[in-house]
């Protein structure tokens, strides 16, 4: 006998039940990462295994286990919600000590990875009010990350302002904010940019975040920096920045980048009124956070030797992957092919422009897929915009991750440059 139920999924549940580009990445990533055929991952956002980073987990690891009654504690005790009291301790030591910030442990709550942060904020700070009011989150720079996009429990959460695109060399662009449109009207509760930008690459300069302090300052609302693999750490940065921060501003972090994805541990950095509000919400959602990342880093943060890592370690390992995966992109392209690629100032991509492309970057992406090359198109990146908006440069581009092997990044790259080829072939 089949019992049939009418069941129905309320607006929130169409909304998170219904697939959506973060989830297709994710199912991806899994396939790859399980053996799922000769799958090439160049697509997600996987952190490499670097080797020193890798060794340093396992002697933590061997540490604790060493520790008398270390693993039990670990794994066997409930923190509160805002997270384990000495790693947050640790952290606001570490702010103060390096960059003078005015912080207190109760500045910090934990939350389960960078993607529940985001979640918790945006639907505490935007959506439906008693009133009936609505209010959005502005997105001053997209494309802007694909994880964002299906993170509200409502309908019309994002108002997106499309980059303005400068093309500085013969097959290299950079994205830079438009603010001329920044002009946040009251149905506006925030302001959020990753830093570097998830998919680009973009590193936002201090300059650029000061006009955006000011500007959220001058409406009186937070301005959110996804800090996920910026500085200090992971570090995943290519030029000289300053953190900052202020009561103004909600600054988000993660262990993930720097080698701790498994932990799901992020870090948001706010005044003590939203610390309590992410710690209410963990209780209600999850009860607590994960003991394993924070007690994995905690001593690396009481020491700085995170700092280090950072800046020695992680660091030139991305940035020499980076300058690799470009040089065989150079190679690799046919002599006329409009391609270009964002400026690598960061994070774990690079990001392909195919100016008029005679397909949709989707349909690329099914092409490299059947050839076992995963990529994401860029049409994931490309929301909170207005309908009516026809922009092209939506369908024309490409995020490619070079964090996994060598051999399997070049043998990417190289199918990549054969399908787009063929494309502009094709045309001639």
């Amino acid at each position: 006998m089949i019992l049939v139920m009418n069941w129905e999924l309320s607006t929130f549940g169409k909304n998170l039940c219904s697939g959506s580009g973060i989830g297709d990445l994710m199912d991806d990533l899994g396939e790859a990462l399980a053996g799922g055929g000769d799958v090439k991952m160049l697509g997600g956002g996987q952190p490499a295994h670097v080797p020193e980073m890798d060794a340093v987990w396992r002697e933590r690891m061997e540490e604790i286990m060493a520790e008398p009654s270390g693993m039990e504690k670990m794994l066997g005790n409930y923190d509160v919600p805002a997270g384990s009291e000495a790693f947050r301790m640790a952290l606001a030591d570490l702010f103060r000590r390096e960059f003078g910030w005015e912080v207190t442990h109760e500045n910090f709550a934990l939350t389960m990875g960078g993607q529940t942060a985001f979640f918790f904020l945006f639907n505490a700070l935007a959506g439906r009010f008693p009133d009936g009011s609505r209010k959005k989150i502005m997105l001053p720079l997209l494309p802007e990350y694909i994880g964002y996009a299906n993170q509200s429990v409502g309908a019309d959460f994002f108002e997106a302002i499309p980059a303005k695109i400068e093309k500085i060399g013969p097959h290299e662009f950079k994205y830079r904010v438009d603010f001329d449109a920044v002009n946040p009207g009251d149905d506006i509760a925030a302001i959020c940019v990753s830093r570097p930008t998830n998919p680009s690459g973009n590193v936002l300069t201090d300059e650029e975040i000061e006009r955006l302090r000011e500007i959220a300052r001058a409406k009186g609302i937070p301005l959110i920096i996804d800090n996920a693999y910026g500085a200090p750490f992971p570090n995943v940065i290519f030029s000289e920045v300053t953190p900052v921060w202020d009561e103004g501003m909600i600054l988000t972090l993660s262990l993930s980048k720097i080698g701790l994805p498994g932990v799901r541990t992020g870090i948001v950095v706010a005044s003590q009124e939203m610390c309590r509000c992410i710690s209410s919400m963990t209780s209600i959602v999850g009860l607590a956070n994960g003991n394993v990342g924070p007690e994995i880093l905690r001593p690396l943060v009481e020491s700085g030797e995170v700092l280090r890592l950072s800046k020695e370690v992680v660091k030139p390992f991305y940035e020499e992957r980076s300058e690799m995966a470009q040089e065989w992109f150079a190679r690799e392209f046919a002599e006329g092919v409009p391609y270009y690629v964002h400026k690598s100032e960061g994070a774990l991509f690079l990001w392909l422009w195919f100016e008029d492309l005679p397909i949709t970057a989707r349909e690329l992406y099914e092409r490299l897929k059947k050839r076992g090359v995963l990529v994401v198109p860029s049409e994931f990146f490309f929301f909170g915009l207005p309908e009516e908006l026809e922009w092209k440069h939506t369908q024309e581009c490409i995020r490619v991750s070079y964090t996994m092997d060598a051999e399997t990044v070049e043998y990417g790259i190289k199918v990549i440059a054969e399908e787009v080829n063929r494309v502009y072939g094709e045309l001639a």
